[in-house]
């Protein structure tokens, strides 16, 4: 038989005071880490209806209840009635909840029609909601860089321009952003400026840029509304028409360059064809001269040619050579001792 004397446990031992304290922190650690019995209470201090069953099923669902309470308590004490639905949803959707809350309470604050679902889709689309709202308030300069066209005249005239926008709410979403604004700002630039008599009267009337760019209607399709455009500076640039007229007349030049040398050489060939074409012809006549003695023997011994018919043909050879000797001294209108 067991003794019941066993079974008997000292609850003063020490060792099972230390244990049973140790199991015991350990047991509202685990509850309090898993129910937030702080954030409850300040939701309850705050008169948020968020109940403790709430809190336990957003553990459940693996949502962060201090990431749904806190701004709901922020909303609730700006005077926004939210519900913790549509935050939780907003959360499960991978948005951001306090920047949505606070742009909520900004929008209010500076009276500008924000709902909650036009609020949390501008989040969702990636842009910074508080952000936008901030900027409807405050209206933000856009600065485009230096940007450089050609007047009428052929001088260049270098401006740049500061545009003050504001953020329109209602085209947040599927709007262009500030690259838009600032190409279409710079587009205007160049057709104002190129479409000037004179660069002059760019530099006289810089304001005429001003009007010309924002009566376009800029801002279509786009985030932002265009309250002004102020040219900041203007310069002159080159003389891109005195510029372009010497590369002309450079290229000119070479063309011309280019055909004389062609021209050169196409006489240098000739002159060279000629030249053989004479070298061939004394060759020919050298060659036929060394035939005519040939053919003078030849004529001597068929007894064809007499012997004085040869001594006359000798004499007459002689008399050409003396005249083309003597033809050869001077002109003949030259006098006598000249020559």
């Amino acid at each position: 038989m067991f003794s019941f004397a066993v079974l008997q446990i000292d609850f003063w031992n020490p060792l099972f005071i230390l244990v049973f304290v140790g199991l015991a922190i350990i047991f509202f650690a685990v509850i309090f880490s898993f129910v937030p019995i702080g954030l409850w209470i300040s939701a309850l201090a705050a008169r948020v209806p968020v109940g403790i069953f709430a809190m336990i099923g957003m553990r459940l669902r693996r949502v962060v209840p201090a990431k749904i309470v806190n701004p709901l308590i922020r909303a609730t004490k700006a005077g926004l009635s939210i519900s913790v639905n549509k935050l939780e949803s907003h959360y499960l959707s991978g948005g951001n909840v306090d920047r949505v809350v606070n742009a909520l309470i900004a929008a209010q604050r500076a009276e500008i029609p924000l709902p909650f679902e036009r609020a949390a889709a501008i989040d969702l689309a990636g842009r910074d909601v508080l952000q936008a709202v901030q900027m409807s308030v405050n209206p933000k300069v856009i600065e485009t860089p230096v940007v450089a066209a050609v007047a009428k005249d052929g001088i260049e005239v270098k401006a740049r321009a500061k545009v003050t926008v504001r953020t329109n709410i209602d085209r947040l979403v599927g709007g262009a952003g500030e690259e838009t604004i600032i190409a279409r700002v710079g587009e205007g630039i160049v057709t104002t400026i190129g479409s000037s008599e004179d660069h002059k009267m760019v530099l006289e009337n810089p304001d005429k840029i001003s009007h010309t760019v924002l009566n376009k209607g800029l801002d279509a399709g786009t985030a932002y509304e265009i309250l002004s455009i102020d040219i900041a500076d203007v310069d002159v640039g080159k003389n891109i028409g005195a510029q372009l007229q010497t590369d002309q007349a450079e290229a000119d030049k070479r063309i011309a360059q280019a055909k004389a040398e062609e021209r050169r050489a196409m006489a240098v060939a000739r002159e060279q064809e000629m030249k053989a074409a004479v070298v061939e012809m004394r060759a020919k006549v050298v060659e036929a001269e060394a035939e005519v003695p040939k053919a003078m023997a030849q004529a001597l011994r068929e007894g064809k040619l007499g012997v004085m018919d040869y001594f006359n043909l000798k004499n007459v050879a002689a008399d050409t050579n003396m005249r083309d000797t003597i033809s050869k001294l001077g002109k003949p209108d030259q006098p006598a001792e000249d020559k």
